[in-house]
């Protein structure tokens, strides 16, 4: 009898992807609850707590809930119902908001107090000389801007806008008392909600903008006795659905839908502890949101102000040491970046390396009089890109300038929309991305008039084109004037111009329509190498993976005995240590300072190695909805600098949190192995390698004058 056919498909061996994701926030907030880092870097890792579960809420529990109101019963991979979902995660969530709370209340609020930071819990433990500060503050500085509001039988309950803070009150008229009425008023976002208080001493004060308010509403409904005052917050579902096919004009219709955000459905309603029933009851039925929507919160709405707490200045050495970008040895400052990547490919490892050059590549593009058009892809642009001047520049200057900016973004947009308009008005072509599908690759190319002819020069990325993001998130790019990527690069945006798809590909592998079928064959590669008993091995960091197609196939190689590494910062629907099936496979998710954002792939094809780098995650949206694109990185020196950021995480034991089989993650058992830290490793690397193309070239700069002698 032949063994029985496994089944790589079995629900049982899939995590549910949403589950998945409350796990990677618990690591984000284990960092917050970490003792051995700095109590400002805690502050900022509760915050990001926060900003994920608003997204997660918004987007993921948004479309659940669309899917059940739709009556929609299909199964996920890992066989739940959009329903099943929903109840699990009701439970998980509200565990993660108590131990939120608690990790603020217990632990960070102490420890502030301690070094010297008293932050007023509410406006009733303020002394009378702060009382005095605070009224004038209100006054002066926060009256002008509030717009009260009451709700009787003229005036209809009024619009509650997503994610915004609101105070709810309940009120009677002084003349004749009688019933309750509801009043609300918006806490304002465009003033800050951290205020300090005039410090005596060393000791600093600092109290949030709702307590202030919520002390001064009398003066807001003067003919009113207030009866009870509590904060409230809601989210709603700000999941854009678009007809594409039916939009004619992509850029209006994205800007209708971002103001329908404003008022979708209400999935989430957050008050205060001990708030009044009464107000509670008539919230929740003027919302029409259900119990379990409901979330009762021991301490402050909205911790995402952490981050303002942050930064406060006079608290430095409670932060970690800024890291500062290091030079590119191959690039130094006032190098021509053409005549550079003609001597060999550059890798760029950010945010340890600079992303200075990147924005150089399309500042001296612009400038140069050879340059005939520079293309590219943008996905998200910081606030005041110097990309999209250099860009706008070269349209000026008579190039033939084409961008792909990705309006669909998400919660991106907006800032999309106002750069989609520049630059149409600088004269560059812009393309807004194909019907039905998001452009999320990173490329950009360069076409140059040189003696020996046309040359064109390549940027290819993990990340975005984002000069700010760069600094915080870990991504990879390379700069090439390969003439086969070059050649695949026209092909690439004449696809997305023209929808022209090649007859072939030399070296890049685009999505959605080859970039799976290729993963999962090289994945089959390392699964017949090992069936032959030859050395099998994959390596491969994403920020998610999700995707049941590549799963089964790593099940199968891993059955097959290859050994399989896996990094995955975030989701991940791969579960290890199932007898026979992956057995062969390790997971971890390194959470530090920096956002890990970079996607590396290391095959080891029976000695001789093969390394991809790619704007794409494993998962269905990114291999089958997207357009991503998978380049190689091939030569070897470049090879080796790729594996030896993989084998860092691979060593990582200071931020590596290892996937257990029964689902859970902890940080890796440091007992006997030395303390490794792969973030700040890469950042002393940088350091180093910098210092050292330094003194090169100060001996460099010395040599000629000596031979002049």
């Amino acid at each position: 009898m032949g063994e029985a056919k496994k089944d790589y498909r079995n629900p049982a061996y899939y995590t549910n992807r949403e589950m998945s994701w409350i796990l990677f926030n618990h690591r984000v907030l284990s960092e917050a609850r970490d003792k051995n880092i700095p109590l400002f870097e805690r502050l900022k890792f509760l915050s990001i707590t926060a900003s994920n579960l608003d997204e997660f809420f918004m987007i993921r529990i948004a479309s659940l809930k669309d899917m059940v109101n739709a009556g929609y019963t299909k199964k996920d991979i890992a066989g739940l119902t959009a329903e099943e979902q929903l109840k699990g995660l009701n439970i998980r969530i509200h565990e993660l908001v108590d131990l939120q709370y608690s990790t603020y209340n217990r632990s960070l609020l102490p420890l502030l107090e301690s070094h010297g930071l008293h932050v007023i819990k509410k406006h009733e433990q303020l002394s009378k000389a702060d009382g005095e500060f605070i009224d004038s503050y209100f006054e002066d500085n926060v009256y002008p801007v509030l717009t009260p509001m009451a709700v009787d039988s003229s005036r209809p309950f009024p619009l509650i806008r997503n994610k915004s803070l609101n105070l709810g009150a309940l009120v009677t008229k002084k003349e004749g008392g009688g019933e309750l009425e509801f009043a609300t008023v918006q806490v304002p976002s465009v003033l800050p909600r951290v205020v300090e208080l005039p410090s005596v001493a060393e000791r600093r004060k600092v109290i949030l903008l709702e307590e202030i308010i919520e002390r001064n509403i009398h003066k807001l409904f003067l003919n009113y006795d207030i009866i009870c005052v509590h904060p409230f917050r809601i989210m709603r579902n700000a999941d854009l659905t678009l007809e594409e096919e039916e939009a004619a004009d992509l850029l209006k219709e994205i800007e209708k839908k971002i103001k329908k955000r404003q008022w979708g459905e209400a999935i989430r309603l957050e008050v205060e502890a001990g708030i009044d029933k009464r107000l509670l009851k008539f919230l929740q039925e003027e919302l029409s949101i259900h119990k379990e929507s409901i979330y009762t919160i021991d301490g402050p709405l909205d911790l995402t102000f952490l981050m303002k707490m942050y930064g406060l200045e006079g608290f430095e050495h409670l932060k970690a040491l800024k890291h500062v970008p290091q030079p590119v040895p191959k690039l130094p400052a006032g190098a021509d970046i053409f005549e550079a990547v003609r001597k060999g490919d550059i890798l760029l490892h950010h945010p340890y390396q600079t992303f200075e050059p990147v924005v150089e590549f399309i500042r001296q593009a612009a400038r140069d009089e050879n340059v005939l058009a520079i293309k590219q892809t943008l996905y998200r642009v910081s606030g005041n890109s110097p990309i999209i001047s250099a860009l706008a520049q070269a349209a000026e200057n008579g190039k033939q300038v084409s961008v792909l900016v990705e309006l669909k973004a998400r919660f991106d947009e907006e800032n999309n929309i106002v750069w989609a308009r520049k630059l149409e008005q600088a004269g560059c072509h812009v393309i807004y991305g194909l019907v039905g599908l998001k452009t999320h690759s990173k490329i950009t190319l360069v076409v140059r008039r040189e003696e020996d002819g046309i040359r064109r020069y390549v940027h290819l990325g993990t990340g975005n084109y984002n000069d700010a993001t760069a600094k915080l998130y870990t991504d990879i790019g390379l700069l090439t004037c390969s003439e086969a990527i070059g050649e695949d690069a026209t092909a690439v945006f004449n696809m997305l111009s023209g929808y022209s798809e090649p007859l072939h590909w030399n070296k890049l592998t685009l999505a959605p329509l080859w970039l799976k079928d290729k993963f999962i064959y090289l994945i089959n590669r390392e699964r017949r190498a090992a069936a032959d008993g030859r050395d099998a091995h994959i390596i491969a960091k994403m920020n998610s993976l999700c995707d049941p197609d590549v799963i089964a196939a790593l099940y199968e190689a891993s059955a097959a005995g290859v050994k399989i590494e896996l990094i995955v910062r975030g989701i991940c629907c791969l579960k290890v240590g199932i007898p026979g099936i992956s057995e062969h496979i390790t997971v971890r998710s390194i959470v530090g300072n920096f956002l890990e954002h970079s996607r590396i792939f290391y095959f080891e094809n029976g000695g001789a190695p093969e390394v991809y780098c790619s704007s794409a995650d494993w998962m269905p949206r990114n291999l089958e909805r997207r357009v991503e694109i998978l380049f190689p990185v091939e030569q070897e020196e470049l090879k080796a600098e790729l594996l030896h950021i993989l084998q860092s995480q691979l060593r990582d034991t200071v931020k590596a949190h290892l996937l257990n089989a029964d689902g859970s993650y902890e940080k890796v058992d440091r007992r006997g192995k030395e303390s490794y830290h792969s973030q700040e490793a890469f950042s002393e690397e940088a350091a180093k390698l910098a210092e050292e193309s330094n003194e090169e070239e100060k001996v460099r700069v010395f040599i000629p004058e000596r031979h002049h002698e």
